[in-house]
């Protein structure tokens, strides 16, 4: 365990030497450099890698032909619990998945952005990295990553069309087609296979045992915090749904864990022992020492496997986001054998470069100010309480109003429930997934909630934007009112549209 930092009670406050020294200072030249650095302060995070359409008429046109093409498959809600498709789809690849180490994510809530600092940190160690994480926010693009960035549209069609004679051979073999999420993950192992990449980062779509991700055996595998969701498919308590998800351990594998409920751990640890697993848990191995905030994310003291990183900078916001990056730091360092073969730990300057190039679009991601609007992608109870919690952390509004759409197949009160206690009024809408719960329907199961004086009711995205933005500014261009667009990834992406980001 690491030594506790120093006691520095007796030297003097840096603060009192700052006012000491401003004081002597010629006044006019105090304020323009008082300016100056919160202009640099207010940089904010990097900017988030979300590719617009392409530019050029034809890659945009062939993308669009792809993206039909996998429209006429199983969607990502339809399932036929097996891996008998993908890993037919494998074996005719020349099992491509083989060909490099991998890291498998799962866990209810958290996954992308604990994939995304995996990411950052394997690529700041100069390892060529392949992420595969969904949904997408604004562009089918985003779920397969290169070096840190998304594919870009002109190879993402080539994979696509270099994979398909074999997707169509698998199909002919089958008693069901491959689903949309079994192709496209596919075309995430082929392409990772081609670059070629040092290490597959790959979040689970759903469950585990038999997701299609579950066709490779990853050295290292993450379970974000379980939680109640897909509980129709998974189970009914973190328990049940623990079960599915342990089968993304491996035999030999390392299990970095993230603080679960009580059942849940329970799953995972006897699951680790069958099969011969170490397993590292957030809180007792790994955790967080200290956050405070900072200027455009957060300020954290981590304790890794192999020791204590200080003043790591997370551009991003919400006390969760600091749990998921000790998960991150964790899996990167077993990854590279911390905490086994080594007991040292790695480089404490580039994991804070990577920690501070971090990106979350969707989550927690402010997109206009004067009023702000924030937008966050939870979509069930758990991520909406972490995100009330975060955004009560982080902004002083004296008026939220929330933009809520949802899909039908989620706990639709329970989400509702956790944000009743920040926003004052908010606006029920619906995105364009044929999956959207019906706005009148959402709006129902509002008012039980909130009361029907603080319901508005806009079907269409845009007008629900611009209703919120004019309530949050009622009280004034400087009363600090704000608006947060949540309930789904798709209503958060088509925002990000309406608003101008991609």
């Amino acid at each position: 365990m690491s030594e506790l930092p120093p006691d520095h009670s007796s030297e003097p406050d840096p603060f009192d030497e700052i006012v000491g020294a401003e004081t002597e200072r010629d006044p006019d030249l105090a304020v323009i450099e008082a300016g100056s650095r919160t202009l640099r302060a207010q940089g904010g995070p990097p900017e988030a890698d979300i590719p617009a359409r392409p530019a050029d008429p034809e890659v945009d046109k062939a993308l669009r032909e792809v993206e039909a093409e996998l429209a006429t498959r199983w969607g990502e809600t339809k399932l036929e619990p097996s891996v008998t498709r993908i890993a037919a789809l494998m074996d005719v690849l020349g099992e491509p998945q083989r060909s490099y180490p991998s890291i498998h994510i799962t866990g209810t809530n958290g996954k992308t952005s604990t994939a995304r600092m995996i990411e950052a940190l394997l690529g700041a160690f100069e390892l060529r990295t392949g992420r595969y994480t969904s949904p997408h926010v604004q562009s089918i693009t985003e779920r397969i990553s290169l070096d840190g960035a998304p594919m870009d549209a002109e190879r993402f069609v080539e994979t696509y069309r270099d994979i398909q004679p074999y997707v169509e051979m698998v199909d002919g073999q089958q008693e069901f087609r491959l689903s949309f999420f079994e192709v496209l993950t596919g075309m995430a192992y082929a392409a990772f296979a081609d670059a070629p990449v040092d290490v597959a980062v790959v979040e689970v779509g759903m469950g585990g045992s038999w997701d299609a991700t579950n066709v490779i055996d990853g050295d290292v595998a993450v379970v974000t915090p379980i939680d109640l969701d897909h509980t129709d498919r998974l189970g009914t308590t973190p328990g049940e749904i623990a079960v599915e998800k342990a089968g993304i351990v491996k035999q030999g594998a390392t299990v970095i864990l993230a603080q679960q409920p009580v059942d849940a751990a329970q799953v995972m640890l006897k699951k680790a022992v069958e099969v011969d697993a170490t397993v590292a848990r957030e809180g007792l191995e790994f955790g967080v020492v200290s956050r405070q905030l900072a200027v455009g994310g957060q300020m954290l003291t981590l304790r890794g496997l192999g020791g204590e990183y200080e003043e790591v900078f997370l551009p991003v916001h919400g006390a969760y986001q600091a749990h998921n990056a000790a998960v991150a730091l964790a899996a990167v360092e077993a990854f590279f054998g911390v905490g086994a073969a080594r007991a040292e730990r790695l480089d404490i300057d580039t994991v804070r470069k990577a920690f501070a190039a971090v990106a979350a679009p969707g989550r927690m991601e402010v997109v206009r100010r004067s009023p702000t609007v924030v937008l966050d992608a939870a979509h069930n109870p758990a991520g909406a309480r972490a995100t009330a919690e975060g955004v009560s952390e982080v902004f002083d509004f004296s008026r939220l109003i929330g933009v809520v759409g949802m899909s039908g197949d989620k706990n639709v009160r329970g989400l509702l429930e956790a944000f009743e206690p920040i926003f004052a009024e908010v606006v029920i809408t619906q995105n364009s997934s044929h999956r959207a719960m019906d706005a009148d329907a959402l709006a129902a199961l509002a008012v039980e909630v909130f009361g029907e004086e603080r319901v508005q009711v806009e079907p269409r995205l845009d007008d629900a934007l611009e209703a919120a933005i004019t309530l949050a500014e009622e009280e004034g261009e400087f009363a600090g009112g704000g608006v947060l667009v949540t309930g789904s990834v798709i209503t958060v992406g088509e925002a990000r549209l309406l608003l101008g980001r991609g």
